[in-house]
């Protein structure tokens, strides 16, 4: 994996300092380890990732152990407030305002790089203070999210059990059937009835004590997301969870068991051989993935985040967005400048206009995936992206790579492109200067308040589920 670019940043301070204190110039220790001093002076200010070999000569060089010159520690107090002003101009805080980034320069006064950095501790501060419900569940799904894209979004130990269970049930090819899922369920001594009344605030309820897993009425059109159900209330078994005692305990295990149920519907060896040979032949697409095991586009989607990393050597990003812009999940390990607030959380978040994932809802054709180069101040970027619409509205699903892993996938040869400046809200947020001046203080729209935003979590022993609900019910069914 990539180096990240704020380490990179550090190891360029760092070889800058040791440079210093040795009174050397660019062009002279460039000359020592065969590099030109324009290439050493990338690698000082963090914009180029050296070899290994290369950094081995930095140190012999330099006379410090290697070990020393990638310490994560700045060498010095003004080269911690610099890469601090770094990062902190990188954020989408300071993007959004439209405003140019401060170089700093060797004349540049200490006291002006603090105030700088005090500048913008300032106006995080603030803009942490401004968000209304800085609840538990955001900076919980954040953390989640930052520690899946560590693991590249793979989960080895859940892989393993879930290929374990599947061929237990004698399934041996194609798409996961609704018996062999039921078979799932007798293996673990639980029987799967379909009920027409179940707690609103419920997706399954699993009776413990009569060994029951009551779901939704089978008649649902399609039927992928009753395995799917069945196959997460299994999942609470075979991973020995308890009653979560956090909201992020509650996010970590529902995580778990929507990952054990994609295992299921997509066993990790027959999905990873039909990747792989996709890849092969340069056509991987999440359509022909999808109708191959009988899953919903996103859950294909989302399975190929999952194995890219580790099993296809490749970087992606998955997007989920609602017909306002609005970003409902997202994942990213290619550099993807995923729009965030303050906190770091994403959902929510207004997705630029410019990207495929919003610019699919103007295409008249929706059958089938719309595909997208867009240039962004990160780089360039392929997508596909798939549109549809479930009672609550339209939404988009989206799986993209890096343009230099565009060739792998269908669709690489469209001529469709985009150009993204966001987080700069002249991009597609703020309007034309002649557009503000003529409409300044002539509008006053009503806007439509969200009652949910509002609205509590119900109490109870799960987040989001009301224990009343779920009890009663579990009283008029346990006899029958």
């Amino acid at each position: 994996m990539p180096t990240p670019a704020s380490d990179l940043v550090t190891l360029g301070h760092r070889i800058r300092h040791f440079r210093s204190e040795r009174a050397l110039t660019l062009d002279q220790l460039g000359e020592q380890v065969g590099l030109a001093a324009s290439q050493l002076s990338l690698i000082e200010n963090g914009r180029r990732e050296p070899k290994l070999s290369v950094l081995q000569q930095l140190a012999q060089a330099l006379g410090v152990p290697l070990a020393d010159l990638l310490s994560g520690e700045a060498p010095n107090t003004r080269a911690a407030l610099e890469i601090e002003l770094a990062r902190a101009q990188k954020n989408p805080l300071y993007g959004a305002l439209g405003l140019p980034q401060v170089k700093v320069t060797k004349g540049m006064p200490l006291p002006a790089i603090e105030s700088l950095v005090g500048l913008h501790r300032e106006l995080a501060r603030r803009a942490s203070e401004a968000i209304a419900t800085p609840e538990e569940a955001r900076r919980a799904n954040t953390e989640l999210r930052e520690r899946m894209r560590e693991r590249g979004n793979y989960m080895p130990d859940i892989e393993k059990l879930a290929e374990e269970r599947v061929r237990a049930s004698g399934h041996v090819s194609g798409a996961l059937t609704h018996r062999e899922v039921s078979v799932m369920a007798e293996q673990l001594g639980f029987t799967l009835i379909y009920v027409n009344d179940l707690p609103h605030s419920t997706r399954s309820v699993t009776d413990l004590a009569n060994h029951r897993i009551y779901l939704p009425p089978a008649s649902i059109p399609g039927g992928h997301g009753l395995r799917s159900m069945a196959l997460q209330a299994m999942g609470h078994r075979l991973l020995g969870h308890e009653r979560p005692a956090s909201y992020a305990e509650f996010l970590w295990q529902r995580l778990e068991i929507n990952y054990f149920a994609a295992c299921c519907l997509m066993p990790l060896e027959a999905t990873r051989t039909f990747l792989q040979n996709a890849k092969r032949e340069r056509v991987l697409s999440v359509e022909d993935l999808r109708d191959a095991f009988g899953v919903t586009h996103e859950a294909a989607a989302l399975r190929l985040t999952n194995l890219a990393t580790t099993h296809l050597d490749m970087t992606v990003h998955f997007l989920r967005v609602t017909g306002d812009g609005a970003l409902q999940k997202g994942y990213e390990n290619d550099g993807l400048p995923l729009p965030a607030d303050v906190t770091g959380s994403i959902e929510g978040q207004l997705v630029c206009k410019q990207w495929s994932a919003r610019s699919a809802f103007t295409h008249t054709n929706r059958t089938t995936e719309f595909y997208q180069y867009t240039d962004t101040p990160a780089g360039t970027f392929w997508c596909a992206t798939q549109t549809g619409s479930t009672s609550d509205g339209e939404f988009s699903i989206s799986v993209g790579a890096p343009f230099a892993q565009a060739k792998w996938f269908r669709g690489r040869e469209t001529t469709q492109r985009a150009v993204s400046r966001c987080p700069d809200e002249s991009c597609c947020r703020r309007p034309s200067g002649a557009v503000a001046a003529r409409w300044d203080g002539q509008a006053w729209p009503s806007a439509r308040l969200h009652a949910h935003v509002l609205s509590p979590l119900p109490s109870g022993t799960f987040p989001g589920v009301d224990d009343t609900e779920v009890y009663r019910f579990l009283e008029e069914h346990a006899d029958q």
